[in-house]
């Protein structure tokens, strides 16, 4: 363990230095004469008017992987400054709903209590976060059974001899400094939730549309259907032919043909999603808006046998690598894309934009991108009114093949960027992120989605000998009123979710109950686009305008330009 220790420490001097010197070199944004900028679109996003009114003209919604609350936030605003740049909170820094505030630092339930990972063990293997065993850790929200059904050590599992009970570990300050420095200037929440239970894709799919049911089985490139063990239910309600995601399945080759060099086999499982999301309504309500995913643009990867032509015959290969701390790793995934899994919205053959002036328009790539071509926006000052920016793997997170500072590069050098652009004084940026991976928190949330599947383990009904829950449900047997879809438990775990802009509260913490699905209904409601309907969660996620300060006579929160090595300013 020294050994891997001091390899991740040297490792982590090499990365920091590059990405320094990447900061450091950040092309300037820069109008080219005669061009537009951002402020001539009217108040839908659209050019020729400067006279729009309203505070939040541009929302970038920063959407990250895999990290409970607790796990960046357990001891929020105090470090230990044993490792790394100290870091001091200021004087009446909000107290968070965190470890220290019930004592379950040192008085905990679960088998093993929390502990701090430091700097040098950014670098984790993944945590199960399967759709059923966030519940069973829930233990009918007692919070106490994580080691026994989230927590993943062994071979091969960077765990730093803790086993299982790594699930327990937390960052703090001198690691995620970052995160926290943007806590301090701006406005976060301690009381917001992933809609749902489950992985990447129901939480990409309820940002999206607020919505994990409409799924339908499609068949692979060679013809198979996938299994639909652990990644959809049964079709619901009875008599349905539809189907609610809870696992990783891919969007259905039809939507989305970009092949990844590692997985030419029939293994995996794809769907179609069925209903409108959040992109339909943009498009009615004539915003630019758009999807952008590093790696999103078709790269070749030296397989002779796959076309890599957009528009060709065969399947484009989405082949780009990066390494960071964690490894080399393609930087594109697809079951993180949620437009991909809807017809209306996909752009199956990765099509670049036909001009970069179309960036935000309806074109032929559909409002989905690489994430360059969001940099290729700023510059020419067309930023779209709204945009989801994913970052390529090996930066968005991911325990097991990205990490924290990896993730705080991404992070500081595109907030950075924006809070230089000339958009940012009617910019609205929200960090947010898909799902806990697993990580332990000490919160549940409240059930505004009751459910009664065979993957439903909220409440246990009966346990064995050793109390391990053998039948459950998530609130039920019967839905909610109003409520007929299944497989949606919720809302899911606790989740980290900040808002930096001018007109963010400062040093805020919000204690109002919130969600995923709460940015879709910001944006839904800032240019007053209505709901989605078809019990999409936005009709019932709580408001994100709490955390925003539009008096007028208020000063605005300053710039805060940070340190992409070190996290500080």
């Amino acid at each position: 363990m020294k050994r891997l220790t001091t390899k991740l420490r040297r490792a982590g001097r090499a990365l920091a230095a590059v990405a320094l010197m990447t900061a450091i070199a950040a092309p300037t944004v820069t109008r080219a004469a005669g061009q537009p900028g951002a402020d001539d679109r009217d108040d839908q996003g659209r050019g020729d008017r400067d006279d729009d009114a309203r505070a939040i003209r541009y929302v970038v919604v920063i959407f990250q992987e895999n990290v409970s609350f607790d796990h960046y936030f357990a001891t929020y605003p105090n470090a230990t400054n044993t490792d790394g740049t100290p870091f001091t909170g200021k004087a009446g820094t909000p107290i968070v709903n965190g470890l220290f505030l019930n004592g379950l630092l040192t008085n905990n339930p679960n088998k093993v209590p929390p502990f701090r990972l430091s700097s040098a063990e950014a670098v984790t293997c993944d945590q199960d976060h399967d759709y059923d065993d966030e519940q069973k850790a829930y233990n009918g929200r007692a919070m106490n059974r994580f080691f026994e059904h989230t927590g993943v050590g062994g071979p091969g599992c960077p765990d730093y001899g803790r086993g299982q009970g790594l699930v327990m570990g937390y960052y703090d300050g001198n690691t995620v400094t970052a995160m926290w420095h943007y806590a301090q200037t701006y406005a976060m929440s301690d009381n917001s939730y992933g809609t749902g239970f489950g992985p990447s894709t129901p939480g990409a799919l309820n940002l999206a549309a607020g919505q994990t049911w409409g799924a339908t089985i499609a068949a692979d490139k060679f013809g198979n259907f996938g299994s639909p063990t652990g990644n959809v239910t049964d079709p619901t309600p009875a008599g349905q032919s539809f189907r609610t995601v809870i696992g990783d399945p891919r969007p259905g080759p039809a939507l989305d043909n970009c092949t990844l060099p590692s997985s030419q086999s029939s293994t995996r499982t794809y769907v179609t999603m069925t209903g409108r999301n959040v992109g339909d309504l943009l498009n009615d309500g004539h915003v630019t808006w758009g999807w952008f995913q590093g790696g999103f643009r078709p790269a070749p990867n030296g397989n002779a046998s796959l076309s890599n032509t957009p528009g060709g015959t065969g399947p484009v290969v989405c082949g780009s690598v990066h390494s960071g701390l964690a490894g080399a790793s393609y930087d594109y995934i697809p079951h993180h894309e949620p437009f991909q899994y809807y017809p209306q919205t996909a752009n199956p053959k990765h099509l670049p934009p036909s001009s970069s002036w179309k960036i935000g328009e309806t074109d032929q790539a559909n409002h989905q991108y690489d994430l360059q071509d969001f940099w290729t926006a700023v510059d020419a000052g067309r930023i779209p009114a709204v945009s989801f920016l994913k970052a390529a793997a090996y930066q968005d997170g991911h325990p097991g093949y990205s990490d924290p500072l990896d993730e705080q590069t991404f992070v500081t050098t595109t907030i950075n960027r924006l809070m230089s652009s000339p958009e940012w004084a009617h910019m609205a940026i929200i960090i947010a992120y898909d799902d806990s991976d697993g990580w332990y928190d000490h919160e549940a949330g409240p059930v505004l989605n009751q459910s009664n599947t065979q993957y439903d383990w909220m409440f246990p009904l009966k346990v064995d000998a050793n109390g391990n829950p053998i039948t459950g449900n998530c609130g039920g047997p019967l839905p909610l009123p109003g409520q007929t879809f299944q497989g949606r438990c919720g809302l899911g775990p606790r989740l980290p979710l900040m808002v930096i802009s001018p007109w963010a509260r400062q040093n805020y913490v919000d204690h109002g109950v919130t969600s995923q699905s709460s940015i879709l209904r910001f944006i839904e409601d800032n240019w007053g686009l209505g709901r989605l309907g078809n019990e999409s969660a936005d009709a019932k996620s709580g408001s994100l305008f709490p955390l925003f300060d539009f008096d007028e006579h208020h000063a605005r929160a300053p710039k805060l330009l940070l340190n992409s090595a070190t996290g500080a300013p």
